[in-house]
This record gives structure tokens, sequence and C-alpha cells, in this order.
């Protein structure tokens, strides 16, 4: 028994000299940074991305071009007041009364798919097709349309910060892009 006390008293002895003796243990080390000199021949660095966080990175805002009519932001400022969280399936009605109600087309467009708004927007209601091919290159109130094989396509609109139609988000549509549209 005397031994099994011996014992006892030097494991109360050690964890009063060293109550936390795993914590010394313990450091954080530095984000890695990966160095590299710019073009400007100045030093610069980067935190290493090391884990994959797909709602942390953010695309850019739009840009807002003055040479497109300034009743095409008015639409997208409608559109997204009208907005719904998630989509109703009804994108390219969503679209035609925003435009109508900003004032952009004096009557509503007729076509009833989708894929089909950019020509009929062209055709009779003086937009033009921009040379942009990444979604998040159009400007502020560009119409965007997107095609699909059998399906009726999808339109929407470029916002500040994302895109809208029936239906706010903030990444495009994952459907083949067609075309931006806008009037000057």
């Amino acid at each position: 028994m005397p031994k099994l006390l011996t014992i006892a008293f030097v494991i109360l002895g050690c964890s009063a000299f060293c109550p936390r003796p795993a914590l010394a243990l313990v450091f954080s080390a530095p984000n890695p940074k990966f160095a590299y000199t710019d073009a400007s021949g100045k030093k610069q660095s980067a935190e290493v991305v090391d884990k994959y966080y797909p709602k942390k990175i953010v695309e850019p805002f739009a840009k807002t071009d003055s040479q497109i009519d300034p009743k095409l932001r008015r639409a997208a400022t409608i559109a997204e007041e009208r907005a719904h969280a998630h989509s109703l399936s009804k994108c390219w009605h969503f679209v035609k009364e925003a435009l109508v109600a900003a004032g952009v087309v004096k009557s509503r467009p007729q076509t009833t798919l989708a894929k089909q708004a950019g020509q009929e927007l062209v055709n009779n209601y003086g937009f033009k097709k921009l040379p942009v091919s990444d979604p998040y290159q159009a400007p502020v109130g560009s119409v965007l349309v997107y095609g699909a094989k059998r399906a009726a396509g999808h339109v929407e609109i470029r916002t500040e910060s994302g895109f809208v139609s029936d239906f706010r988000s903030k990444i495009p549509s994952r459907r083949p892009l067609l075309g931006v549209f806008a009037k000057s």
C-alpha cells in the first residue's frame, strides 16, 4: 500500500508543477505565404489557399457602362425588387415586366421562350448584342440570354451584385450563354 501512495503523491506533485503539460507543445504555425515580384519589380505576397471553400471566392461587382441606356439600370432595380428567393420558372415573364415598367420597351415582347428573347430584343426594340462572353463582365442592366437544347432557356438581367429574373442569384445560369444584349 505505501508504494501506491508514493505513486499517487508523485502524480499529484507533477500535476501541481506542470498543470497543463500538453499546452506547452501546442503552437500555431504561421499562414504560408507565396512571394512573388510584380510587373513593376515590387515584392508582393499572397496567402496560400490550402482548403477548398466554395462560398469564399466572390465574383467582382458589375461595372456600370455610361453608354448603356440608364433605363436598363432601372429595369434591373425593378426586377430585383420583384424577384423571389427561388425560381418560379417565369424568368422571361419577369424580365419582360421589368423592361416595360422601366420604359426600356414600349410594348411587351411577344416571344414565349426565353432563348428567343435576344433575337426579339434586337429585331423589335433596338437592342444590340454586346461583345461579352463572360456573364460576370456584363454591364449593369444588360439582358443575358441562355440557350437550352430541349428547354425554354433562361433570361436574366445583370445587377451590381449578381443576376435577377424571377429570382435573385449571385451566380449566373449554368446554361450556355447565347448573348448579352443592351440598348444605347
